[in-house]
């Protein structure tokens, strides 16, 4: 009983691990690294040179500079976050997912709204823009529309994903994340 149990759990959580992933998101708030502790002006940590840098492509691969992002945004740092984004991918459906959030958090909705439509156009799978543009909807109270997103999530196999419990909380609470 106790190997079937564990089996199933370990399943669920596999199962839920590829979408969180490719939707650029995680169920736990960013560690806070050099990048946040030592840094100033959207510089990122370069562990190489031991240093705080201007971020490019030839220093970071495009995960280190959105994790470097996310970090930032979750530290309330949305305009340093806003001077990586720039030398990011503006294709790429997390960039625009994050550009969205920054601008959430500076009280630029209808802006924010734009780049998550963008990154839901680009990828109809980011179940990340989707949660992100419901929680706004919630700080909007436009309760309707962030059910509307949540039901999304959940018909693209995002259900028990941190992107449709937070969502699914913040229109119960009025809460929202900042991760």
């Amino acid at each position: 009983m106790r190997l079937v149990l564990a089996s199933a759990i370990a399943l669920q959580a596999f199962a839920f691990a590829p979408v969180v992933h490719a939707a650029g998101g995680d169920s736990n708030p960013p560690k806070p690294t050099n990048t946040t502790k030592k840094c100033l002006f959207g510089r990122v940590f370069d562990e190489a040179a031991g240093r705080c840098v201007k971020p490019n492509k030839s220093n970071f691969t495009e995960d280190q500079l959105y994790d470097a992002v996310r970090e930032l945004a979750y530290d309330g740092q949305y305009v340093n976050a806003q001077d990586i984004l720039r030398v990011m991918d503006q294709d790429d459906d997390r960039v625009l997912t994050y550009w969205g959030f920054t601008y959430r958090k500076m009280g630029e909705l209808e802006l924010a709204n734009a780049f998550y439509e963008n990154a839901i156009t680009t990828n109809p799978d980011n179940i990340l823009a989707r949660s992100y543009m419901g929680q706004g909807f919630v700080s909007e109270g436009k309760t309707e529309l962030a059910i509307e997103q949540w039901r999304e999530i959940k018909a693209r196999g995002g259900e028990g994903s941190w992107a449709e419990a937070s969502l699914r909380e913040a229109i119960r609470t009025g809460l929202t994340y900042s991760y």
